[in-house]
């Protein structure tokens, strides 16, 4: 069989040869995007990063450098004797205990509910489908005041309790409805299937559902454990003793000038300058530390799971 080159005919035949496909250069018009593109994002890291690059330099600097001004990136005058205070106060270490507990306790119970109301609301056949969603979304905008809240939790005999902390903020409506939109782009066919098989509801979800919907679990899990990590004003609230404080009200009373630290005094009357300029700056630094280790390992979930939950497909 003899095989004929487009060329070949084209030339035969007088006519001018094809033009040979190249790769598509790109416009004027997209290359100034990309640059503008890549300025404002540089723009946004500086910003972004140069609180967390001046307060980890604060913590690491002398109190004379801080004092006058001097310290930017880089610390200045090396001293490390503030993280010993901080490291040696044992209320900090309790109150560091508390956080990761509440944190564990808070999220878990945030997980469970979420999934639980999302599935429920991702079935279109559902009666009443469609108050449930506006009651939820309805949290979103009304609130029952504080006081009323306060009074609530109080007579529900949860004050001075994890479950002060985890119960009131369970479920954000806004995870719930990036959750409930993931499990509607599931398709449909694999619930069925499971069910001819012999699954009920409750072994769908264990079974099918969930081993499908990792990457917005693990969305969630980040969101609600970042949430719970920084909350300071529920535990500010209902949390009268401070062994029982998570760390973030540790450090809210140190920005506040009312600690409870036991060694804190000692040092501040041997050095009350050093004490002064960079505590707050190096509880800063130990408050964060673990999210800033965690998030990045984990924080390509966070772009793959809001996105399978905002698009539908």
């Amino acid at each position: 069989m003899v095989t004929v080159d487009a060329t070949d005919t084209a030339t035969a035949s007088g006519l001018p040869a094809p033009a040979r496909p190249r790769g598509i250069r790109p416009s004027r018009g997209y290359r100034v995007f990309q640059a503008c593109n890549a300025i404002v994002l540089t723009i946004v890291v500086v910003v972004t990063l140069y609180p967390f690059v001046n307060v980890v330099a604060r913590s690491l600097s002398d109190e004379r450098y801080i004092l006058g001004g001097q310290v930017n990136l880089v610390p200045l005058g090396f001293n490390l004797d503030t993280y010993r205070l901080v490291l040696n106060d044992s209320l900090f270490w309790t109150n560091y205990r508390n956080t990761l507990f509440y944190t564990v306790v808070a999220t878990a119970i945030s997980i469970v509910l979420t999934t639980c109301y999302a599935y429920v609301l991702s079935k279109k056949h559902l009666r009443g489908r469609t108050a449930l969603v506006g009651i939820a979304v309805f949290t979103m905008f009304f609130t029952g005041g504080l006081i009323p809240n306060y009074v609530l939790v109080t007579s529900l005999g949860m004050k001075n309790t994890v479950w002060a902390i985890a119960v009131p903020n369970a479920i954000n409506v806004f995870n719930l409805l990036v959750m409930k939109a993931f499990f509607e782009s599931l398709p449909t066919d694999l619930e069925e299937a499971a069910a001819v098989d012999g699954l009920n509801t409750y072994g769908i979800l264990l079974r099918i559902v969930l081993p499908l919907s990792k990457a917005i679990v693990a969305t969630m899990v980040l969101f609600y454990a970042v949430a719970f990590w920084n909350s300071w004003f529920a535990a500010f609230l209902y949390m009268d003793q401070q062994e029982l404080w998570p760390v973030t009200v540790y450090l809210r009373n140190l920005i506040a000038g009312a600690t409870g630290a036991e060694n804190i005094g000692a040092i501040a009357e041997a050095d009350e300058v050093q004490a002064d300029a960079t505590l707050k700056s190096v509880t800063i630094v130990l408050t964060t530390l673990p999210i800033l280790l965690v998030y990045p390992f984990v924080q390509r979930y966070f772009v793959r799971g809001v996105m399978l939950g905002a698009v539908k497909g």
